[in-house]
């Protein structure tokens, strides 16, 4: 399967290659961009190209795909979109994002993440998107809810972060809920 890169009005959505290990880390690093991530801000740029390494190597055995958002007016890569735990067999996958914080509130991720649903039910023909998030996190949730996204519950210690295991907010979308408020 080649990777498809995708385009919004603002947004280029491509493949996370060694040219942008730098920005990655850049963003990556910033404690206000993995405070509700699950997993420790990165400290050091080797373990930004062990991430985008695994980018690469998970799409591969298709097993996730993870997009970069550039912004089209300065060509500027702002931060990553994709889906993790894809099953093409299952026909399920759940959806993550991070954006460099000088780029939040500006409807970013919201559209990044519109386009990335769009592929997965159009062309990946998925049946069932996922989503999980931080109680506390109440930008993701809203961007989820404003998207389509339902609430199912919490998952219980679901999370591993800063030594000590969080409960999770799941959520879905389904393919025919999307399909008709696409209509």
């Amino acid at each position: 399967m080649d990777f498809q890169e995708l385009k919004t009005d603002r947004l280029k959505l491509v493949e996370i290659t060694d040219q942008y290990i730098d920005p990655y880390y850049a963003i990556m690093s910033k404690d206000e961009v993995t405070k509700y991530y699950g997993m420790p801000s990165l400290t050091e740029r080797e373990q930004a190209e062990n991430i985008v390494r695994s980018f690469r190597d998970n799409f591969a055995v298709m097993k996730s795909i993870r997009w970069g958002i550039i912004w089209k007016e300065t060509e500027a890569f702002i931060g990553t979109v994709g889906l993790n735990n894809w099953s093409p067999y299952s026909r399920k996958a759940e959806v993550g994002y991070e954006l460099d914080p000088s780029f939040w509130r500006k409807g970013i991720t919201s559209e990044a993440v519109s386009a990335v649903v769009g592929y997965a039910f159009y062309e990946l023909g998925l049946y069932r998107l996922g989503a999980v998030t931080f109680p506390q996190n109440d930008a993701s949730s809203g961007l989820l809810r404003r998207l389509g996204f339902r609430e199912e519950g919490v998952l219980r210690g679901y999370l591993f972060q800063n030594d000590q295991n969080h409960d999770a907010l799941m959520f879905s979308r389904l393919r025919h809920e999307f399909l008709k408020e696409e209509s």
